[in-house]
């Protein structure tokens, strides 16, 4: 009778390490790993808006979200640090920032998916940023009462934030879109997961959304350029 106990036990492990080796297999992460990163193009974001508005939207209101090549800055090609990308595509900003008077609205807004990356990409831009005044645009500790009355009162030139945050902000007319010029979209960072903000599906619904919300038609009259970092 023991020796049968004995016999069984080893079993049931072989059993559970299949297990758990063929769920490993499905992760987003392993598929990933294998696949060398690339930059993102303007041909990216459209085919995202595509996918998402295609069986939603007819064909004339599908037009209206074509965004022609010239509405995008150059892409990152993977070899640029934050503050030299933003460099290369603004090379004004410290003429810009100065003429910059308007509350409630900045020059550029960096759209990233999570409170901790904003804070990461907030350090890296020193070197490009000058004096000009930073602002955090994510709900983590943060209450969107607070960064309404910091806009109405002071003149911010950068926002950095999700999407979600920078478009209730948007909605509850706390945030003016009027003076944007850029519309930086952070595209290619990964996650420990391994996914871009555009994998997490939450993410990628807010950011459509906030995309929609006027910066789509700002960009095809011109007066807003997007970037994918």
């Amino acid at each position: 009778q023991p020796a049968e106990c004995f016999l069984t036990r080893p079993e049931e492990k072989e059993e559970s390490t299949a297990k758990v080796k063929r769920r490993r297999k499905k992760k987003i992460s392993d598929i990933l790993a294998k696949s060398s990163p690339k930059p993102g193009v303007p041909e990216d974001l459209q085919k995202l808006l595509n996918q998402h508005f295609g069986s939603k939207r007819s064909v004339i209101e599908l037009e209206e979200l074509k965004l022609p090549d010239s509405c995008f800055l150059p892409a990152n090609d993977l070899t640029h640090s934050f503050s030299s990308y933003l460099k290369e595509i603004c090379p004004k900003w410290a003429k810009l920032r100065k003429n910059h008077k308007e509350k409630k609205s900045v020059l550029m807004l960096i759209v990233c998916s999570s409170a901790l990356r904003c804070l990461e990409l907030i350090k890296s831009m020193t070197a490009f940023k000058g004096d000009c005044k930073v602002m955090k645009l994510f709900a983590k500790h943060i209450k969107i009462k607070e960064q309404m009355h910091m806009l109405e009162n002071g003149v911010i030139h950068l926002g950095v934030g999700t999407p979600g945050r920078i478009k209730a902000l948007v909605e509850q007319d706390g945030l003016s879109l009027n003076s944007l010029k850029y519309l930086i979209l952070d595209w290619n960072w990964r996650d420990q997961k391994l996914r871009r903000m555009i994998d997490i599906p939450e993410i990628r619904k807010e950011t459509i959304d906030l995309l929609e919300m006027g910066i789509i038609k700002l960009c095809r009259e011109d007066s807003v350029k997007l970037g994918l970092f």
